[in-house]
């Protein structure tokens, strides 16, 4: 179940990197493929939070046994958002102003 959770983890944070840099491209800049990337991210954390739940304290992992709380479980989550929150910022602010300008 681990390695099932953890590999799917895997795949959705390989896809939010996919779709956030295939969001900017020859036919500009596409919303829907942008927002895809923050909810790739945000099933990420969801499942790195389930991992937390169901395997911290049980000496799987050192770095698994740190979040062995639904507390700190739960910060997985607020990670997760909390940089979904500041690559829209940098975006929004740095990135998507010279692209439109570029074009």
């Amino acid at each position: 179940m681990l390695t099932t959770l953890t590999v799917l983890a895997t795949l959705f944070f390989l896809a939010h990197v996919y779709l956030l840099f295939t969001s900017f491209g020859k036919k500009g800049f596409q919303k829907q493929k942008y927002l895809w990337s923050h909810i790739t991210l945000w099933i990420t954390g969801g499942l790195a939070c389930l991992i937390a739940i169901l395997f911290a304290g049980k000496g799987v992992s050192g770095v698994i046994d740190v979040f062995n709380t639904p507390g700190k479980a739960a910060l997985l989550i607020l990670i997760a958002l909390g940089l979904s929150g500041a690559a829209h910022s940098i975006v929004k602010l740095l990135v998507l102003p010279k692209y439109q300008g570029a074009a």
